[in-house]
């Protein structure tokens, strides 16, 4: 089992309930390829670097989760054609022993 952290950027023009389930939506596709959520961190509302999708800002959430070496692309590949998500990044954490 490997470390990642996945970082996706929500829209911010959409509700707090919707925002919420797009959240949901991400944590059920770790769980369905059997990744072992360890922690999510809610980095908030932030400004973006450049406009994205005519949108200059977005809600960050950093997902860390364990798994095996083919998850990661699994979970991009649904992760691409959520409609909210304007941005998101899987890396692998190095080992902290």
């Amino acid at each position: 089992m490997n470390n990642y952290e996945l970082a996706v950027v929500v829209s911010a023009k959409i509700e707090d309930d919707a925002r919420a389930a797009v959240l949901d939506k991400v944590k059920a596709l770790i769980a369905r390829f059997n990744g072992n959520i360890t922690e999510v961190i809610d980095g908030g509302k932030k400004k973006l670097a450049y406009e994205i999708e005519k949108q200059s800002e977005g809600y960050y959430y950093f997902i860390r989760f364990d798994a095996d070496s083919t998850t990661p692309n699994e979970i991009e590949q649904r992760i691409r054609i959520m409609e909210n998500v304007i941005r998101y990044l899987c890396i692998r954490l190095g080992d902290e022993e």
